[in-house]
């Protein structure tokens, strides 16, 4: 009789919890934090794009001494 090693092999585990993981989750929660993540870097994305326009026009206008072309 010929004996043949066990694997021990983790992958198998680790995709057998996440199967279980994904199988249980609610995708219309999932989805709504989905948007709301989104939505919520784009804002705030938008006020670190106007911060650092303001900061450079501003840093300009200093070194040109208040005068503008």
């Amino acid at each position: 009789m010929k004996t043949t090693q066990a694997v021990t092999d983790s992958t198998s585990h680790t995709f057998l919890t996440g199967a279980i993981l994904f199988a249980n989750l609610d995708y219309s929660g999932l989805t709504d934090y989905a948007v709301k993540a989104v939505i919520g870097g784009a804002i705030w994305m938008t006020f670190k794009l106007a911060g650092d326009y303001l900061s450079i026009k501003l840093k300009k206008k200093q070194d040109t001494g208040g005068k503008t072309n």
